[in-house]
């Protein structure tokens, strides 16, 4: 069974051995849920013949059914196994990537795209993410008239682009041809499994899953690389424990075994870093005699309390943690190791504001340092500081409900019915108690909703009536309004307003708009004259864009005198680095209110989950960008 399209074929292996919902399905695979349905529709149709269905289960999602196991046997023993030529943008990339990089000779794009049934203008558009990735890694591509183009770098360049690529597909898909079949000799990750597990538990070395996965790809790289003529040049490494010299010694012995060929030192001492690199640290915090270690994990967490108002200073699990992960990456970047971090989007949605809070410090001790700590490593600080910022403060700030309570039965009974609240929603302030007859007189209601006694009228907030002693339906209705989400509805309506707040009907560059936005704010009160230059300075270490068009241009730590957000839409785009940005929020937020800024960001993320930037943008006026807001934080 061949199916029309690529996106048919993950449908399909997504749902062969687990049951996903149609929402999940979505953000798997890009597209919307009636996408979704409609692919389900012709999936089964095609496997109408086949003796299988995918039905839905309510409440549980999609799940395969086969009705007659022995059709459905055939179907799948008969389909053909992974095709080695790609067929998409990304696939192409990858695959030019590692014929570059594993070819000894000049590679001719026309052949390629012969190889391939695609065009050569195809290829052409493709090499510019190609030459892209190879200059991540001090690579350059030359083309010989009549011969065509080949990779010139240092070897362990090459390793390490190859390695990083495959590593990154492995982790998608341990199954992909190119990590299977085509960069790797054949059989050998295979045999490195056993040889790796026995070596790593012989010597005492503990490495994560995904790190014995990358020594492992390491190696199958060097056997190949090494039994093809291409060693590694003379390299000395220092500071490594002996365990982990002894490790090295045993698997470069079994390198040099399957690639048949005798390793030089530098082989050896190249694989120590490596390890060193990735193992988990066993030994307690206490004693690792680090300088540089202890100095960074200091500067840190001092930054983030001097500059953000959250004191993680006493945080000895915090300081443990940050100390043994910094250990080894200190080693990586010592030897300008590359460790990819697959979950870097997720971390900087999940931690903006822990992501800000350690960018802004390893930026600031970067100066004072000859290491470059990039990005992939950052987000790895982060989830240590997001996590240390969860134990100690309230850093997902939540506005809880202020109920007001209107009973006439006595102050025993306004008690009673205090304590069954705070026993049932403990949530919820009861902010004040007062009378049928003072409810009656009073013109408007402060708080979310009311709690009454008896039957009375609506003041332009939601009512609950309940008996003196609550029946189980009467709390139901009252955690109906206990748990919609106030918070972020709150925050537009405490820190956005029409004030700040403006269309941009001609284009306008980057560093213009920030002087026009901050010289107004300044005028106003809210931020001093360093709020500038520490906007331009923040944007210029990593962009400040979130995706999908929005952009949160902010400062290094919390510098305004007041909180509010600026809120700009662009139609016509502003160029952002690389990319445009339609919808522009510059961050003004104070150390007093600090507990508040994790929410504000949340606000934005949502806006971005909900894939907002088309309907924000196209608001004429801010009561517009009010309602757009507001209908996508309650749906979320």
């Amino acid at each position: 069974m061949r199916f029309p399209n690529q996106r048919l074929a993950q449908l399909f292996d997504l749902l062969q051995n687990e049951t996903l919902p149609q929402d999940e399905l979505a953000q798997r695979l890009a597209v919307s849920t009636r996408t979704v349905r409609a692919d389900i529709t012709a999936l089964n149709a095609l496997l109408a013949s086949h003796g299988a269905q995918f039905i839905l289960s309510r409440g549980n999602g999609y799940q395969l059914k086969i009705d007659d196991a022995a059709r459905y046997q055939s179907l799948q023993d008969s389909r053909p196994r992974a095709l080695r030529i790609p067929r998409t943008g990304p696939e192409r990339v990858h695959y030019l990537v590692v014929r570059f990089l594993t070819s000894a000779f000049s590679l001719k794009l026309e052949d390629l795209a012969d190889e391939w049934f695609v065009s050569r203008a195809t290829l052409q558009s493709d090499m510019v993410e190609v030459r892209e990735w190879f200059q991540r890694y001090n690579l350059t591509l030359e083309t010989r008239p009549r011969h065509g183009m080949k990779l010139f770098g240092s070897e362990m360049s090459v390793r390490a682009c190859l390695t990083d690529l495959l590593w990154e597909l492995a982790q998608q898909d341990s199954l992909n041809p190119l990590v299977t079949e085509v960069a790797l000799n054949a059989g050998v990750p295979e045999q490195l499994v056993a040889v790796l597990h026995d070596t790593l538990t012989r010597h005492h070395i503990r490495l994560t899953d995904e790190g014995e996965l990358f020594v492992r790809l390491y190696c199958a790289v060097s056997v190949r690389r090494i039994s093809e003529g291409f060693p590694l040049p003379e390299f000395n490494a220092e500071g490594v424990e002996e365990n982990v010299r002894d490790a090295a010694r045993d698997i470069a012995a079994a390198i040099a075994r399957l690639a048949d060929k005798v390793l030089s030192p530098s082989e050896e001492n190249w694989l120590c870093v490596h390890i060193a690199a990735r193992q988990i640290q066993e030994i307690a915090p206490s004693a690792i005699n680090a300088d540089d270690e202890e100095a960074l994990v200091n500067y840190i967490l001092r930054y983030i309390n001097t500059h953000y108002n959250y004191n993680l200073l006493n945080d000895a699990q915090l300081h443990a943690d940050l100390l043994t992960h910094i250990k080894t990456m200190i080693t990586r970047v010592r030897y300008q190791i590359m460790i990819p971090n697959p979950l870097l989007d997720n971390i900087k949605q999940h931690y903006p504001m822990a992501w800000d809070m350690t960018l802004a410090a390893v930026s600031g001790w970067g100066k004072y340092t000859p290491y470059v700590i990039s990005e992939n490593e950052i987000g790895f600080l982060v989830l240590h500081i997001g996590v240390g910022l969860e134990r100690h403060y309230n850093v997902g700030y939540q506005r809880q409900p202020r109920v007001l309570l209107v009973c006439d039965a006595g102050n025993a009974m306004a008690r009673m019915i205090e304590a069954v609240m705070q026993r049932k929603y403990p949530q919820v302030e009861i902010t004040r108690t007062v009378t049928l007859r003072e409810y009656e007189l009073a013109e408007s209601i402060s708080e979310d909703f009311v709690i009454a006694t008896a039957r009375i009228s609506e003041k332009a907030k939601p009512v609950v009536q309940i008996a003196p002693f609550p029946t189980d339906y009467q709390l139901e209705q009252i955690g109906k309004l206990v748990l919609v989400d106030r918070t972020r509805p709150w925050m537009l309506e405490k820190y956005f307003d029409a004030a700040h707040f403006r269309i941009l009907d001609q284009p306008v560059d980057r560093q213009t708009l920030f002087h026009e936005l901050c010289e107004q704010l300044e005028e106003e009160g809210f931020v001093g004259a360093e709020f500038l230059d520490s906007v331009v300075e923040r944007e210029a270490i990593v962009s400040t864009m979130l995706g999908d068009g929005i952009a949160l241009p902010h400062t290094l730590g919390l510098l305004a005198q007041k909180t509010v957000v600026y809120t700009v839409l662009a139609p016509k785009g502003i160029k952002w680095g690389d990319e445009t940005a339609h919808v522009i929020f510059l961050l003004a937020i104070s150390k007093s209110e600090y507990e508040e800024a994790m929410a504000i960001y949340d606000i934005f993320v949502t806006f971005l989950r909900e894939r907002a930037m088309a309907r924000l943008c196209s608001c004429g006026d801010f009561a517009e960008f009010k309602t757009v807001a507001v209908e996508c934080l309650s749906r979320f």
